[in-house]
């Protein structure tokens, strides 16, 4: 009864001073983690968009899109897809830094062509000439040095010149890098991504090749009612083959095995025992398809024609990831789902696939390249319009 009617309440125990830490240090190490995975998504996105208009190396970037739903189509779980961020973190620090040190070389570098403009040959430009080639060197050396080291942010910031004298006089080889730099290769998987991207592509095209043919014949006649029944029978075949094409994309990269692309079976299986997912995966694809066709009206320049690629990355990341998902979720279940569900999502992929095919064909007449923008079907083959390089 003192207890309870005791205007002082009874405080709970203090912590103790290393509970109190720790919970500081996990905060701390969470928000570190989470700040490393932010950058290495940056870096990621900004990677695979800069790759993406290159030819034959943009299939590097499909091939990562396919094994990152593949992976999440064999776990069920998003957080697999977003593959090596750790390592595109530590990537893209390098590139900043070198990026930061470079910054001051293009300034001295302008500093000499306006006085090589001002006067040619004078003393103030050759003097700049020499000042700029003294910088490239030393900046070029700190930054190997920096690499050398170990990559890390700290170590472009500091050059450590009493640990580069020790360094320089010890003996020693450059074995121990190379072979870091051999296993990160190898890590990454570079050659890999680049295989999975190719039979990727191929299978994708397979499908797609002979509607996207007929529609672009048809586009290309003169004659009206070819260019109706062209568009017709293409679009009908479009909208066929946009129904499986990214399942088995997906299940193809799940399974590694290039058989799935013919295996329309495996996929109605996977469908009867999920199909409000597949609907879902196939809504979310195909809508993010169509704004990504808006970035192709004018053509980017040269200099900057990865920058539209990120818009078209940060698209069709998310929709492999819920491909990968829906394939999860069938794959887990052993009985279908009742056919009034089975029936109702089929119902629904009818409005889906007749508005996208019907925005793809509208492309041909604003996209720069015309009737050849039909080919560039950047949901399932690379992430970038193949012509606009």
């Amino acid at each position: 009864m003192l207890a309870e009617s005791s205007p002082f309440p009874i405080q709970p125990p203090a912590l103790p001073r290393e509970q109190k830490s720790g919970r500081i240090r996990r905060v701390l190490a969470g928000a570190t983690s989470l700040l490393e995975n932010l950058f290495g998504f940056v870096t990621l996105v900004l990677g695979l968009a800069s790759i993406s208009v290159i030819p034959v190396l943009n299939l590097i970037s499909l091939g990562y899109l396919l094994e990152a739903s593949g992976r999440v189509a064999h776990s069920g779980r998003l957080r697999d897809g977003f593959i090596g961020l750790r390592g595109f973190s530590a990537l893209g620090k390098v590139i900043l830094a070198c990026w930061l040190w470079i910054l001051p070389l293009r300034l001295v570098h302008s500093f000499w062509q306006d006085a090589e403009l001002i006067e040619a040959g004078s003393q103030s430009a050759n003097n700049l000439r020499v000042f700029l080639a003294m910088m490239i060197v030393l900046v070029t050396l700190h930054l190997l040095w920096a690499v050398i080291r170990g990559g890390k942010f700290r170590h472009f910031l500091w050059p450590a010149p009493i640990r580069l004298i020790r360094w320089l006089g010890e003996p020693h080889s450059l074995k121990p890098f190379l072979h870091s730099v051999k296993e990160k290769w190898n890590a990454a998987g570079i050659p890999a991504l680049f295989w999975l991207g190719l039979r990727g592509f191929a299978g994708a095209a397979i499908w797609l090749a002979l509607p996207l043919l007929i529609m672009v014949g048809a586009g290309s006649a003169g004659n009206n009612a070819i260019v109706l029944m062209g568009s017709l029978i293409g679009g009908i075949l479009l909208a066929f083959a946009v129904l499986y094409v990214p399942f088995l994309q997906t299940h193809f990269a799940m399974t590694g095995e290039f058989r799935e692309f013919l295996s329309l079976r495996s996929a109605r299986q996977l469908f009867r025992k999920a199909p409000f997912a597949f609907w879902i995966a196939l809504f979310v694809t195909l809508l993010f398809a169509i704004p990504l066709y808006l970035l192709k009206i004018e053509l980017a320049p040269r200099e900057v024609a990865w920058l539209p690629n990120v818009l078209f990355v940060l698209f069709i990341f998310p929709a492999r990831l819920c491909l990968g998902w829906a394939v999860s979720r069938a794959e887990k279940r052993e009985t279908h789902c009742h056919w009034v569900a089975r029936w109702t999502a089929r119902l629904g992929f009818i409005p889906v696939t007749a508005a996208y095919v019907f925005v793809v064909s509208l492309t041909q007449y604003f996209s720069w390249h015309g009737t050849l923008s039909l080919l560039e079907q950047h949901a399932f083959l690379v992430p970038a319009p193949i012509f606009g390089l």
